[in-house]
């Protein structure tokens, strides 16, 4: 299976199975990521963790704090595509896989910007 990532410029499909998206609050400048795992149903939403609070980043109440982290997981079913946003105001998404983090610029090889990205799971040739 392959992850999509589809910009007004295109398409680029990525080889992998689980990857961590990271992203930075615009305003309370902390991070958060979700661990994703890309299944025959869909989009997995594994484990939440976010670094701090701040304006709609409350973490929920089963939420632990571990090295710093509010984890928790998030209780939804797969998703056909996750629709990601970008203000501008706080850098960009980060796909992390392997030890190694890439920006969605970097992913589909042209600057994002402020732009709407959809990632989905690749349809099979």
């Amino acid at each position: 299976m392959s992850l999509c990532f589809a910009t007004a410029a295109g398409v680029k499909a990525l080889a992998l199975s689980a990857f961590t998206l990271v992203w930075t609050h615009s305003i309370a400048k902390v991070d958060w990521q979700e661990d994703w795992r890309v299944t025959p149903a869909g989009l997995e939403l594994v484990q939440a963790r976010v670094k701090g609070t701040g304006p709609g980043m409350e973490p929920p109440p089963e939420a632990r704090l571990v090295d710093g982290w509010f984890q928790w997981k998030p209780a939804r079913a797969p998703m056909q595509e996750v629709v990601l946003g970008n203000s501008g105001a706080a850098g960009e998404w980060r796909l992390c896989h392997d030890g190694k983090c890439r920006t969605l610029s970097e992913i589909v090889g042209h600057p994002i910007g402020a732009n709407v990205t959809t990632m989905k799971i690749c349809s099979d040739p």
